[in-house]
């Protein structure tokens, strides 16, 4: 006699199964024992992309075993309401959104400083490295290595899929629907610091004169003291950002200084 279970997917984890399985009731063989974690990599799915399983209404963990008969739901990460009340997978939910890339990211990395998000990046880090400052500093672990995010000490990793870094921007901005969280020219796209507003009459031989002359308005990285102005390419990155944000989910008009924030391209040490 063959056992079954059925499983369902729900909102954008349907995007990891084929077409034909998407938005429907899946019956499921179960030849052997298995947990919801043994029966996800059955179907090739990265549990790091879940956040509630429910096995019969009943909120469980991923290593819950699945008999005959079971239900079970599944719903994606980082999703829209809050299931912090249900939660068994993990203590907590991640709402505090920042980010470490692998080194394949770098453009992708530079592109979400720009953005505001705090992204951590290093041209060859170990992936021991990697996974350990996600796990200790709680940072989404960004990568294209579907090994490296299905190490069990990654609670939160997103696969990119994309290879173009403008395109793998956009999909991590619409997958975390992060278009209200996007704060541009905030953080030096060079070391992730946080820019501050500095008074051009201390920065001395940092900025050449005739920029002093042109310019007002200066921002110091708090990190590696780098100098930003609105220079040249200020319009440019300004246009690449409406761009990457357009459209987005209750997008709001963001208020304060984001319009009058520097270029990101540094002057000076």
């Amino acid at each position: 006699m063959v056992h079954r279970a059925v499983l369902r997917f729900y909102a954008e984890l349907n995007d990891c199964v084929p077409a034909s399985q998407r938005q429907r009731d899946l019956e499921i063989p179960l030849s052997t024992p298995l947990d919801v974690r043994a029966l996800l990599a059955k179907l090739g799915v990265l549990p790091d992309v879940v956040e509630l399983v429910l096995v019969n209404g009943a909120s469980s963990s991923l290593d819950h075993p699945v008999r005959d008969g079971d239900r079970v739901s599944l719903y994606p990460t980082f999703e829209a309401f809050d299931v912090t009340p249900l939660l068994q997978i993990r203590d907590a939910p991640l709402r505090r959104i920042v980010f470490v890339a692998d080194a394949h990211l770098g453009r992708l990395a530079r592109y979400l400083r720009l953005l505001g998000f705090d992204t951590l990046f290093e041209n060859d880090p170990a992936d021991e490295a990697l996974v350990r400052i996600a796990a200790e500093e709680g940072r989404v672990l960004l990568s294209r290595d579907r090994a490296l995010l299905r190490r069990r000490a990654v609670t939160h990793g997103l696969r990119v899929p994309a290879t173009r870094p403008r395109e793998q921007l956009r999909y991590i901005l619409e997958r975390l629907d992060l278009f209200r969280l996007v704060r541009p020219f905030t953080r030096c796209m060079v070391c992730n610091g946080r820019l501050s507003a500095a008074d051009k009459r201390t920065l001395g031989d940092r900025v050449p004169s005739r920029v002093r002359v042109v310019f007002d308005d200066f921002w110091r990285c708090s990190d590696c003291g780098r100098i930003y102005w609105q220079g040249s390419h200020y319009d440019r990155l300004s246009h690449f950002v409406d761009q990457m944000t357009a459209g987005g989910t209750e997008r709001e008009t963001l208020s304060g200084p984001d319009r009058s924030h520097p270029k990101q391209r540094p002057r000076g040490s």
